[in-house]
């Protein structure tokens, strides 16, 4: 008919039982090289082919990571949705969660060890300040299935006459400033502590980075561990520290001394005013230490403004908790499934990270913190369901779809912006806080006031 459009496309995928082994354009990093080699250096490699060999599960369990409001069956379905005239079978749910607990959660920490890692370049954006490349740890909180196998080592929020909520996993990463790429992720049940998990974070650290950290991470013993690896730190440290002032310095900060005289530092302390656009403002005090000790190359006055990067470990946070998870409790229902589930999650959002930065580089005028991780998400989760750039000859293609679609998606330029924060929970830890925010998401500007608080700070509220 003359009013028909006819199209006809390939499709390369690997063979047989293998096809619907597969996550779309994202196999281009994930490739079946890399998941193989995994496979055997793990020992999951199957002992006789099967219907869902190890490398088909362990893309199927990436692929859930991808499609969270998805049960096992309909995940099948979209993996496969582009391969019907294969005429491929069908494995029951049940058959998936067994493969799954077959393969284990090794090849994925493996898998998320191979990709994760700094994707800024000297020239990208954001990612670099005064020749330092800038890192921001931090850690959330992930909620686990309330069921009497997880509970046992996952424990729920709990008060002297009150037991709340789902079981907590804490999550903690170390996150590439500017880019928002993982460098090394931990986590574990939420009994553990910050300082504790940022130790294990610390192979990840190195020379020539600046670690960002808030008033958590406010230990010595951890800060000179950062320091012996050749890295440097900017950590907001809290009230109850009281430093010795051993030489003021000229941009307003001062030397001290922590850990009984065993570890020089700088001390910022300043009077930090928060401007709101409807005219309301705040004002707190802060106090930031640092082994930047030339104050001369490293200003105060810039320090307290490179500090706010450390609130891109809040945005990953975002786009995992929000945009992948959409606040969902996780689905495994065993507790040898969560390890996998959460490894698979930091390795699809690594993956798209890539991806996504790469295609920026291509772009003068762009920038990786204009990148809008909902678009790469899901426009990566589309080529899996239409099961294309799986395969494609070296160098044939620069930036691919996800790419493409996050330049023509940019996010506007950056601007400081604070949400609105209300108490929506009775046992919200920011209740405190109720109506010190405002209501609706608002510009600011900030301005700092360097000075020395002889009197020491006051205690911040619990927030």
């Amino acid at each position: 008919m003359p009013d028909q459009c006819v199209i006809t496309r390939k499709i390369a995928v690997a063979k047989g039982v293998y096809a619907p082994g597969h996550l779309g354009e994202l196999t281009q990093i994930l490739d079946f090289d890399l998941v193989d080699a995994v496979a055997r250096e793990t020992g999951t490699v199957q002992r006789r082919t099967r219907l869902l060999p190890t490398r088909v599960v362990i893309y199927f369990v990436l692929a859930l990571a991808l499609f969270e409001h998805s049960g096992y069956r309909r995940v099948w379905a979209k993996m496969t949705a582009g391969l019907r005239v294969l005429k491929l079978a069908a494995p029951t749910a049940s058959a998936l969660v067994r493969a799954r607990r077959r393969v284990g959660s090794k090849p994925f920490r493996v898998l998320f060890t191979a990709v994760a890692g700094c994707v800024g370049r000297p020239s990208t954006p954001g990612v670099f300040w005064r020749g330092l490349r800038t890192v921001a740890i931090d850690a959330t909180s992930l909620h686990v299935p309330d069921r009497p196998a997880i509970t046992a080592g996952y424990r729920k929020r709990s008060t002297d006459k009150l037991t709340f909520g789902y079981p907590l996993l804490r999550l903690s990463v170390l996150v590439e400033c500017g880019t928002r790429a993982i460098l090394g992720a931990t986590f574990g049940p939420e009994v553990d502590g910050e300082t504790s998990h940022a130790r294990r974070l610390l192979h990840a650290v190195g020379d020539r980075m600046l670690v960002l950290a808030d008033a958590g991470y406010d230990s010595w013993e951890l800060l000179r561990d950062i320091a012996a690896t050749k890295a440097h730190y900017l950590c907001r440290s809290g009230a109850r520290r009281t430093p010795l002032i051993l030489t003021e310095l000229s941009d307003g900060s001062y030397l001290s001394v922590l850990g009984y005289g065993k570890l020089k530092v700088r001390i910022i302390e300043a009077w930090v005013t928060v401007t709101w656009a409807d005219g309301t403002t705040s004002r707190e005090q802060w106090r930031l230490v640092t082994s930047l000790l030339d104050h001369r190359r490293y200003p105060a006055s810039e320090l307290i403004e490179l500090y706010h990067r450390r609130w891109q470990a809040e945005t990953t946070y975002l786009s995992i908790k929000s945009t992948m998870l959409d606040g969902r409790v996780l689905r495994s229902q065993h507790p040898t499934d969560i390890d996998q589930e959460v490894y698979a999650l930091l390795t699809v959002y690594q993956t798209i990270i890539r991806i996504s930065v790469d295609a920026v580089d291509t772009c003068p005028d762009a920038r990786p913190d204009r990148i809008s991780f909902t678009v790469a998400l899901h426009t990566a989760a589309d080529q899996v369901t239409a099961a294309v750039g799986i395969i494609i000859p070296a160098g044939d293609r620069l930036v691919g779809v996800i790419g493409q679609a996050v330049l023509d998606e940019l996010l506007p330029a950056t601007r400081n912006r604070g949400k609105a924060r209300t108490k929506k929970n009775p046992t919200s830890k920011y209740s405190p806080n109720a109506g010190s925010f405002p209501q609706t998401s608002l510009n600011y500007t900030i301005t700092a006031n360097v000075t020395i608080m002889e009197e020491g700070l006051t205690a911040r509220s619990k927030r």
